[in-house]
């Protein structure tokens, strides 16, 4: 059964959904609001795993904390983090 979204989450997607019904899709209105909303429903996401996790060691935390400090980059790029692709769908 899936939980029902935060309250921050909600509020970004209502205004995704708002903006939508009268906006082009390339607004950059719609565009901000969208990216709002990814970035808040990762916030939820990563606030609800760690909550369910045993505490990180600074080395995971440090691993954890520099895929934000990369910035956007091709999948690619990552590869000096060691990191590998995660099939979420399987």
């Amino acid at each position: 059964m899936a939980t029902a979204p935060s309250s921050v989450v909600a509020h970004h997607r209502a205004r995704v959904g708002a903006l939508s019904r009268d906006r082009q899709p390339d607004d950059p209105a719609l565009a901000e609001a969208r990216q709002d909303l990814k970035a808040a429903t990762l916030e939820s996401y990563v606030a609800k795993v760690l909550a369910q996790a045993p505490p990180l060691t600074s080395e995971q935390r440090e691993r954890i904390a520099a895929l934000l400090r990369v910035g956007p980059r091709p999948q690619a790029d990552h590869a000096d983090l060691g990191l590998v692709d995660v099939d979420h769908d399987a």
